[in-house]
């Protein structure tokens, strides 16, 4: 105790922090791992990777192990995230991991992390950049069930040589008809990785859906 009307002040709790899984294995290697497979990617859109995931333990949920590796590779304190499904333990795993400020507003994001892709928001919600600010966009990273080449939707574009074709299972179905519709923005636009917990794709703004 104190002198009479003087207060105690107890420490704020450590328990948030105590419990909060750990990230990367091993942070700088397992990140450049995952950063080169997130240029390969871009570079090959369309085409399903896979993404070396080196968690030390599972990622608060709604975050899938792959979702989760992007973040911790792309995100840190000037990128605002969005999560579809805001749980107080993502919260906390990403702000502590990445240092990465998260936000209530889609449209204000640089990387939104949605968890359930079937309940997609319009992809019109998020931001689209502007022309002289093409990059001032969200990245979507859309955690889906299966990623398959070989059969689904035909893409085309940079960094597509002969024909590309991309099954994603988890989207909703007005998904592509939007992206066709964004793509007459150019250079405004989405970027978008799929991920599920190893694999990944990316579907730049550039790639056209052709059918």
């Amino acid at each position: 105790m104190t002198g009479a009307g003087h207060a105690v002040r107890v420490p704020a709790p450590r328990a948030d922090f105590v419990s909060l899984e750990p990230g990367f294995a091993d942070p700088v290697h397992d990140a450049q791992a995952c950063f080169r497979a997130t240029l390969e990617a871009m570079a090959h859109p369309g085409q399903v990777l896979r993404l070396p995931v080196a968690l030390s333990g599972l990622p608060p949920e709604p975050l899938n192990a792959g979702a989760a590796a992007i973040a911790l590779t792309l995100c840190d304190g000037d990128t605002p995230i969005w999560l579809d499904r805001p749980s107080g333990a993502a919260r906390g795993y990403l702000a502590f991991h990445c240092g990465a400020p998260i936000g209530s507003a889609a449209d204000e994001a640089r990387f939104a992390f949605v968890a359930n892709a079937a309940a997609l928001p319009s992809l019109e919600t998020f931001a689209l950049g502007s022309d002289e600010y093409p990059e001032r966009s969200t990245t979507l990273v859309l955690q889906v069930a299966e990623l398959t080449n070989g059969s689904g939707i035909l893409l085309g574009g940079p960094g597509i040589y002969g024909e590309q074709r991309l099954d994603v299972v988890g989207l909703p179905n007005r998904f592509w008809a939007e992206r066709v519709a964004l793509a007459e923005l150019l250079p405004r636009g989405l970027d978008v990785l799929f991920v599920t917990d190893n694999r990944l794709v990316a579907l730049p703004r550039s790639t056209r859906v052709a059918g």
